[in-house]
Order: structure tokens, then sequence, then C-alpha cells
């Protein structure tokens, strides 16, 4: 497995018919937030606080996202997928003299801790030769500093627009600037050597940079087309839990952001982490509030009260909402316990140092939990205190099967898991001896899950079902290179399935909820009776 230096994100070789299905990772959080600098609308991977500061700048007052992911590290996060959000900020601009002109290039990340510097030099060009020039780029840590974050080096720049090294080309690759204003009518000056006698002299950005506004919802909903806000994690290869702390100390996320943000989980099978609303200062005003709140989804959760911590940069206990420390938690337990489980014993408690904002009484805590909101604590609980999170399914439209947790991270850890698995089928033939891999290949990835007890049916005809034949795969889908698959796993009661159609085709890979007839696919005979009625509308419907 190789790692890219440049996204974070880990590549391995996919897996194929003769492969057994990989299980999915459960314990990658996305934060989405205003950082103190960093890449805008791109998802990097951080695997600990020290490469999140690195990459973003670390702690910054104004973003809630920077608490959140430290809360999410030492509350036993693993892995963060992290996107920078900004309202109008303006990256720092940089002037190479060129006489009495200047060759001006501009940063492509924003704010005013992005300090670059550059070089320019002839190095290694003949001396008739008057136009090309050498460019080095650095990003240095703060102003003045000599520790160098990152570099690039460009040789044999031109001006010349017809020239197969143009350095407004050349700067398209670059990942610290891009050139800025008209072009001078000759190449940029030798940088002369600093005053403290280095041989190498640096030109410094100018201090132009801006952090801009504070965010609104607009600008973590982002576009769809622009790949921005929430939707840049359209790019990231896999993500299962979401996490958007408050826009400000004193902002709560809207309620138009945390609908967007549910469908997205929604389509990428992940679950979005909600902070309590700051309002909600006292477990009976919570009770009062939550069944009015307009929000429900299933794939949301919500985990109270709010989280009370140190901060650094203030010298004093504030509070927090609790989404990145309740992250690290859940990722905690997927150390010690299987996805469709609820951590016991110490797994089960905030790490010390993070506090509870309020108190919650013990009887609070069970009215709490059954209504669906979960209570967090800061020690091991007794037995009778303790119960099963809850999604924020109660309530809605949404299946009752639904309202746990795990039973609802168990169903979208197959979903993505047989999804990631089976993509191997779009470039294959779509042919019976297809049909027989690939159903082969799903069988016994969920007849482990049976086995180590993930389902609740005694017997594994109660507990699931594949389908990969003509019923799924009509001419009409395979004339136009899709491949499909059907299968299906009790998630509460044994014999009532929640069944998912996998659709496979060139560059894309659909996986949606579809609805069976339960007494058919139950008591052994899905093989043997499923009639087609039961498919009825999906063989033919168009993806």
């Amino acid at each position: 497995m190789a790692e890219s230096s440049v996204s974070g994100f880990d590549v391995a070789e996919g897996s194929g018919a003769h492969h057994a299905i990989a299980r999915v990772a459960s314990n990658i959080a996305a934060f989405v937030g205003r950082a103190l600098k960093g890449p805008v609308n791109h998802p990097v991977s951080v695997r600990s606080f020290s490469e999140y500061t690195q990459v973003f700048g670390g702690l910054w007052q104004p973003s809630t996202l920077s608490y959140a992911v430290e809360q999410f590290f030492e509350n036993g996060g693993r892995v963060a997928l992290v996107v920078r959000v900004v309202n109008g900020a303006r990256p720092p601009t940089l002037s190479l003299p060129v006489g009495d002109a200047f060759l001006n290039l501009q940063a492509i990340s924003p704010g005013s801790r992005e300090f670059l510097r550059a070089s320019v030099d002839y190095d290694g060009l003949a001396p008739t030769d008057t136009d090309h020039f050498n460019l080095v780029l650095q990003r240095v840590r703060a102003k003045g500093s000599e520790q160098i974050e990152d570099q690039e080096i460009f040789r044999g720049l031109s001006i010349a627009p017809d020239d197969g090294r143009f350095v407004a080309d050349a700067l398209t690759e670059s990942r610290l600037a891009r050139l800025r204003g008209p072009l001078p009518v000759r190449r940029p000056d030798r940088t002369p050597p600093q005053a403290s006698g280095t041989v190498v002299g640096y030109v410094s950005s100018n201090p132009d940079g801006d952090d801009g506004a504070p965010l609104s919802d607009y600008d973590i909903i982002g576009s769809t087309l622009d790949d921005s806000g929430m939707f840049a994690l359209k790019s990231a290869p896999y993500f299962n839990l979401l996490c958007i702390p408050p826009l400000t100390r004193t902002q709560d996320l809207g309620l138009s952001a945390l609908l967007v943000a549910a469908r997205l989980c929604r389509e990428r099978h992940a679950i979005l982490l909600v902070d309590p609303p700051s309002s909600w200062t006292d477990a009976q005003t919570t009770l009062e509030r939550f069944p009015e709140w307009p929000f429900r989804s299933e794939n949301a959760a919500m985990f109270y009260p709010r989280i009370a911590a140190y901060d650094r940069l203030r010298g004093r206990v504030e509070s927090f909402g609790s989404c990145g420390a309740a992250a690290g938690l859940i990722s905690r337990w997927d150390d010690n316990w299987p996805v469709w489980a609820a951590a016991e014993a110490d797994d089960a408690a905030l790490r010390p140092g993070l506090k509870l904002a309020v108190p919650i009484a013990d009887a609070d805590r069970l009215r709490l939990t059954h209504a669906g909101v979960n209570v967090l604590s800061i020690a091991r609980l007794p037995p009778r205190l303790m119960a099963s999170p809850r999604t924020l399914a109660a309530g809605a439209v949404a299946s009752t099967d639904w309202r746990f947790l795990s039973s609802r991270r168990l169903a979208l850890f197959i979903m993505s898991s047989i999804a990631n698995g089976t993509r191997w089928m779009m470039f294959e033939t779509n042919s019976p001896m297809l049909w027989q891999r690939a159903r082969a290949q799903v069988d016994a990835f969920l007849t482990a899950l049976y086995d180590e007890g993930a389902f609740v049916g005694r017997e594994a005809a109660d507990s699931y079902f594949v389908i990969c034949d003509e019923r799924v795969n009509a001419i009409s889908q395979r004339a136009i290179g899709s491949v499909r698959l059907l299968f299906g796993f009790a998630a509460s009661r044994p014999g009532e399935f929640h069944a998912c159609l996998v659709t496979h085709r060139a560059g894309a890979t659909n996986v949606k909820p579809v609805s069976v007839n339960r007494l058919t696919t139950s008591r052994g005979q899905v093989t043997e009776e499923i009639e087609s009625s039961i498919l009825r509308g999906i063989a033919e419907e168009a993806v």
C-alpha cells in the first residue's frame, strides 16, 4: 500500500472476483469547517493533531474545526479527513522585481498565515540566453523563518507565451502559486543574496493575505458543481462519520446545512454527528425542545451535552460542540468492538481532560436516550444506566429498524463493503458465469458476518440473502453495460430483510435500498420461491 504525499489518501489494489470482499474501515471521520491555513475545498487525510497543525495551522480561536479535530484525536480518533472552507479569504501575493516592474504571483491557499518566498536564478543557462530563468518557490512556517514546509523548483521557465516552458503554463502544476496579472516585457531579475551573507536570496510574499469572514451555512454547503464546501468530499474515496462543528463559538449550524449534510451522508453511507443546539443548556430544556426540533435522519446521531475542555489559547475552560469528541469515541469503539455492537465499560466514556458542559442526572440520562438523544459520560456507567446509542430517526418516517446507531452503522458498513468489493463486475462480461462468481463472493462475505453474530436470525436463511441472476440483470440492463446484484439482511427481526440493489456500470457504482416481499424471501425460500413480482420495477428500472 502506497500513500500519496499530496492527498494523504491510501491507495491499494482493488479486489477481484477471486478475492474476499474487504471490510471497509468504520472509523474515518470527515470534518468540514474554517481553518487557519491550508488548501481550500480539498480533502486532506491526517492521522494526528500534529499532522493537522502542519497542514492547517493548529488551534485558532475563530476555528471551531481546529478544536473539534483536536478533541477527536484526544478521544481516540485514528483518521480525520479535513476540508477547509473559507468566506471571502484572500491569498497573499508575491512580487518578483523585473527592473522597475514586477512578475506577480499569487498563492493558491488564502489566509494571513500563508507565507511564501521565491528565488530567481540563471544557473545552468547559457550566457547568451536572456529569456529563461529558474524559479524556486517555498512555503515557510512563518515570515522570516527558515523552516521550509513545502518547496517546488521550476527550471528553464520563459515569459514568452509560445515557449514550451511558458511560466503561466508551468505554474498550473504548482501546489503553491499561480501567475497573477500581466507579464513584464522581460524575465525577472536574479534574486540578490540575503544581507546575512547566505548564497541564495529570497523575496517574501506580501502581507496582503486575508482570513475572510466567519462561515455561513452557504459556505459550509458549498456547490456540487464546483466541488466546494461539503461537496468537496465527493472526491474523497471513503469516510463513514461526518462532523461539521458550529459556525462560530456562538452560532449553531443551520437547518439547511444539516439537511444537505444528511443527504450527503445517505449517498456516501456515512453517519452525520450533530452538535446539540447551544440553547439546550440543561436536560429538562433538551427534553422539552427535542420533540419539536425540525431535523430528523436515520443517518445522523446527536451526542449530548456539549464538551467542556481547557482552551490552551484562552487559558481557561470553554464549551465546545460535541461532534469531534463523539467521533473519537466511536473510532475508539471500533478498535475493540464490532461495528454492530454497542461499546461497554471504559470504551463508552470520554477520555480524561474532556468534561460535560452541564451535569446530567441518572434519570435524565435514560429519558434523553430513549427520546433519541445520546448522552456522553466521563466515567464507566453501571449496567442499569447503559443504553444502546440511537440515531435521529426517532419520530421520523424512516424505518424504526434504524433507531439504533449500531444497526444503522452495520447496514452502511455492509453496503459500502459490498459496493467496493464487487466493482470488478463492471469490467467483466455480464453473463451467468459472472452472476455465479459475484453471488458466491457476496455470500461468503455475509456468511462470515453471520458466523460472527452480526445478524439477528438463528438460521442463515433468516439472516441474509443474495440474488444475482437474470431477474435483476434483464436484457435491457445488459445492453447498456450495467450489471446488478441484490442482497438483503435482517437488521432487527429474523426473516425481515432490508434489501439493497447494487448497480455497476463503467465509471459508476450505485447502491440504493429497495423493497422486497419479506414473506417470500424468508424461511429459506429466497432462491427457490422468489417471484418476479418481488423485483417488480427493479429489473427494468433505468439507472
